[in-house]
């Protein structure tokens, strides 16, 4: 009997100990107070190093490179690479095949209509009498970090998103976001959806009162240096880049007085829009306590002027050069701001592009390199004649969202059309385009020859309810565009490779040149603050960052 009661009395013990093991397990779990994560629309990786030299030592991206780790080869594990696509897959950690978000917009083949990434016509805008705010997370199809973040602590976490496009702000900040921000063109203000709520927030409506853009309107935008000293650019002035603010403006200094009050959709190709979007950041960091207290919350911010300036100019023009030494020194000002509020050491940022871009097909051939356009509205013409002329019929694609041909098979199926022809048709029209370098109907994808890596991300981009029937891959330094300024989407390094740079809470020090993606930085976040990955996650933690 004595025995049995000791017994009992050691066990009884055991558990006490153990509870109590367990209850400072629990108590030593340490949390950053915040996330912050940057995402800079048209981020090249080369950008890093191209005008090291330039930033400013107490800028932002020597210090994140100094005192931070830089994943050297980052990729982006699918195509097509544009700007939803990427927004989404950081936040998820997941691809366009789980989260469906496959292009900024789509053909939905069972709405049987183009889709706009995040429309959501059952929601109003909240901050304008525009349209610019009928938006919501609802077309995605999985949770984000910051999701699962609220869902690790009883939605306790407070989650953010802030961009100058509604899809740069929305898809990051996930479904059960506290809010989301962006910028509406047609009013200078930044607006909401009342998905999140039916009232801005008191510190952003101040926000609006002030009139930031034009304020920005009358410092015009002259270059940050003497214009000489743009070495690691072109001449200003090349007759392949846009003129996005009027034939008469041909190169610095860029006079926007005429703009204000007038036009609030020309910030948005200047330095000026990322001031803004960081000081919004501020603002909503202030303004919500984000940090303040013991459970961590993420602030998503994405970049988007540096988008709008590249698509104009191209990433060899003193525009970009002069938008990236003013960023470093944003960036420098905003981590001053965390350290200041947050704490120095308590948040953990991390940097990182949705895509990266092409060279300007007429720089490529100013230079003797390979590259060139496809312009698709004409070959799109000549094949709606084809088709009429073979089939008697008008309109039988429905789309060339994404690189993708979607046909209208209603039209194909009550007018008793062989769809395999008209296939044929297109597939062997497009072979002949100078441009294209393969084509084929999607289910024949695992028989079309291609490199490996090639087929895989095509094969991530593809969901089948809003992906084509037919798939066409251009040759490499080819944009589907026009004469003037250049884009991205294509599965090339020159728009897969992208920055991805930690700082800050337990980073340590250094970098490393293993094949790390996109997908990884979810789950990365989800490992460091011990929550559950994203619903839709294909990455893998960067455990270099875990030492």
């Amino acid at each position: 009997m004595r025995n049995r009661f000791l017994f009992g009395v050691a066990m009884l013990t055991g558990i006490v100990a153990s509870d109590s093991v367990h209850a400072q397990v629990g108590a030593s779990i340490e949390r950053p107070k915040l996330v912050v994560g940057l995402v800079v629309d048209q981020m090249r990786w080369d950008f890093l190093y191209r005008y090291y030299d330039r930033y400013a030592p107490n800028g932002g991206f020597k210090r994140i490179l100094n005192k931070g780790f830089t994943c050297e080869n980052t990729y982006i594990p699918y195509a097509p690479t544009v700007t939803a696509c990427g927004h989404a897959c950081v936040y998820t950690g997941s691809v366009p095949n789980v989260h469906g978000i496959t292009g900024n917009a789509w053909y939905d083949r069972l709405l049987q209509k183009t889709v706009y990434c995040v429309e959501d016509q059952q929601v109003q805008t909240v901050g304008a009498n525009t349209d610019a705010g009928k938006m919501s997370p609802r077309n995605m199809l999985t949770t984000t970090i910051g999701d699962e973040m609220k869902l690790s602590n009883q939605f306790r976490s407070k989650v953010i998103g802030i961009a100058s496009k509604d899809r740069g702000a929305i898809l990051p900040a996930g479904h059960a976001a506290n809010g989301a921000y962006w910028y509406d063109s047609k009013t200078g203000n930044w607006i909401s959806s009342d998905y999140y709520g039916t009232t801005l927030p008191g510190w952003l409506e101040t926000f609006n009162q002030e009139k930031w853009p034009d304020q920005w309107y009358r410092k015009g935008w002259s270059t940050l240096y003497p214009i000489a000293s743009y070495q690691q650019s072109t001449t200003d002035d090349k007759p392949y880049e846009a003129k996005p603010f009027g034939s008469q403006q041909r190169g610095f200094p860029y006079d926007f007085n005429a703009y204000i009050g007038k036009n609030y959709g020309a910030i948005s190709v200047s330095p000026h829009s990322a001031t803004m979007t960081f000081d919004v950041a501020k603002r909503a960091i202030k303004g919500e306590q984000l940090g303040a207290d013991a459970i961590t919350d993420l602030l998503a911010v994405s970049i988007s002027s540096t988008d709008y300036i590249g698509h104009s100019f191209g990433p060899n023009s003193i525009e970009t050069e002069d938008a990236y030494l003013r960023l470093d020194r944003d960036l420098g000002a905003f981590f001053d701001y965390l350290d200041q509020t947050v704490g120095k050491g308590q948040y953990v940022f991390f940097i990182t592009a949705d895509h990266g871009v092409a060279h300007v097909p007429g720089f490529m051939q100013e230079n003797k390199l390979p590259g060139g356009v496809m312009d698709d509205a004409t070959w799109l013409k000549e094949l709606e004649v084809r088709l009429k002329n073979k089939f008697g019929a008008s309109k039988l694609i429905s789309s060339t969202y994404n690189y993708n041909i979607t046909f209208n098979q209603s039209m194909i199926d009550s007018l008793k059309i062989d769809q395999e022809a008209v296939h044929e048709l297109v597939i062997n029209y497009l072979k002949k385009q100078p441009s294209i370098a393969e084509v084929f109907e999607w289910q024949e994808l695992a028989e079309t020859p291609m490199v490996d890596k090639k087929r895989k991300l095509l094969e991530n981009g593809y969901f089948p309810s809003r992906s084509g029937d037919i798939q066409f891959v251009l040759k490499p330094g080819y944009i589907d565009g026009n004469s003037t300024g250049t884009t991205h989407g294509v599965w090339n390094p020159y728009d897969t490779h992208i920055p991805l740079v930690w700082y800050g809470w337990r980073i340590p020090v250094g970098k490393t040149n293993r094949q790390t993606y996109m997908t990884d930085i979810a789950p990365t976040i989800a490992a460091m603050l011990r929550v559950q990955e994203p619903s839709g996650n294909v990455g893998t933690v960067i455990t270099e960052l875990m030492k």
